[in-house]
């Protein structure tokens, strides 16, 4: 689960670090005022949206290219000017494609007199096994080329889960970063509140870039990224809270109500599999053969007919998709529920498209017979005897 950035440092603030004043702004009067409250400017206006490259974006349908959703403004007309323009036309970075992302909302943060920029992060060193904080002299909107072409520049620190990062770590690692003289205890209170945060919530992802120093000696938290597990949800709902719905995919929302695992893609094939694994080397195979996935979407071990049913109608809500593979392997869950929910769905949604069924293990004779059975009513329903079969046929009736 993601959520913007003023909620991601206000959790860092809560947690001993030091971040600008900001107000948030729901229209372009609400903006106004909040740079009168911050003394009259100069001031940043930030667009709140869960995608990173903001600055760098632009806003779909409006005219000035050099207006991204990050934009410095020093006179109060311009801000209400800024904000209107925010809040009304999507914004289009790298992360959010052609079509952007609707702002609802504005952060005006009170601007800061940047003197250095540095980058700071953790999350879950998978070969190690456990958290690890990542840092850079090198901050800023080019972290990632950074990254790519200097990796010896990033350093790691692994994170105990249990302890959380220590004072002598932090102590090195800001000395090995640059800080000097009062600037060393600040940037240790704010590594860690970074620390604290990523490992009391259940993040998967928590950023700091920029952490800058100021002019005037002084090192803030600039911008905030946390994502979080959404497996751990059940155990944070003062996290769950923050969720905003608005700034999700539609279909992943009512697929995530009926207890789908679903994630739209780009491509022409739906694809129904139960099983994470399953899936992956599902779309592999359909990618394989010629195809290009629409979706991937796990039903899981349990699914029920009214599951299956909901599962067709999110796949089919999407205009792209030309044809349908079913894949699943009968273990826990039964070849002849799914066969039977197959039906169900054919008779309530109507399969517009075609719909190739690969059923394999528990009670698999069972369905086969069923889905033979209904043949005659849903023409487009076709079975294979095997994934790389299926794959074909599903490839070659979609075009």
């Amino acid at each position: 689960m993601k959520i913007h950035e003023y909620q991601a440092k206000e959790l860092l603030a809560a947690a001993g670090a030091t971040i600008p004043e900001h107000v948030i702004a729901s229209t372009p009067a609400e903006a106004e005022a909040a740079f009168k409250q911050l003394g009259g400017g100069p001031v940043v206006l930030k667009a709140q949206v869960h995608a990173g490259g903001r600055g760098k974006g632009h806003f779909k349908g409006h005219t000035d290219p050099k207006l991204g959703g990050v934009k410095f403004v020093t006179k109060r007309e311009d801000v209400e000017a800024v904000a209107k323009v925010m809040l009304t036309h999507p914004l289009v970075t790298k992360q959010t494609g052609p079509e952007g992302q609707p702002v609802s909302k504005v952060m005006v943060q009170r601007a800061a007199d940047i003197a250095r920029e540095v980058y700071l992060g953790m999350v879950l060193d998978r070969a190690r096994g456990v958290p690890v904080m990542m840092a850079s002299a090198e901050g800023g909107v080019d972290i990632e080329e950074v990254a790519a072409r200097h990796p010896e520049k990033i350093l790691k620190v692994p994170v105990s889960p249990e302890n959380g990062l220590q004072p002598f770590q932090a102590r090195r690692l800001a000395y090995e970063l640059g800080f000097t003289g009062p600037q060393v205890a600040q940037a240790e209170k704010i590594m860690a509140a970074l620390s604290k945060v990523f490992l009391e919530k259940d993040a998967s992802l928590a950023e700091i870039n920029p952490l800058v120093v100021t002019r005037q000696g002084d090192v803030v938290a600039l911008d905030a990224k946390i994502d979080f597990d959404d497996n751990a949800l059940f155990r944070h709902k003062d996290v769950e809270a923050l969720r905003d719905l608005n700034e999700e995919n539609p279909a992943e929302v009512r697929a995530g109500k009926a207890n789908l695992n679903f994630i739209q893609l780009d491509g022409s094939i739906g694809c129904l599999v139960n099983g994470a694994g399953l899936a992956m080397g599902t779309m592999d195979i359909v990618k394989y053969h010629g195809g290009n996935p629409a979706n991937f979407l796990d039903v899981g071990g349990s699914v029920t007919p009214d599951n299956a049913v909901e599962a067709f109608r999110i796949i089919l809500s999407d205009p792209k998709v030309k044809g349908i593979l079913v894949n699943v392997f009968g273990g826990i869950a039964s070849c002849a529920t799914i066969a039977e929910a197959l039906v169900k769905a054919g008779k309530e949604v109507g399969f517009k498209v075609p719909v190739v069924v690969r059923l394999e293990g528990n009670e698999v004779e069972k369905a086969r017979g069923i889905l033979a059975k209904a043949a005659a009513d849903l023409p487009t329903l076709k079975t294979a005897p095997d994934l790389t079969a299926a794959a074909k046929l599903v490839v070659e009736l979609s075009k």
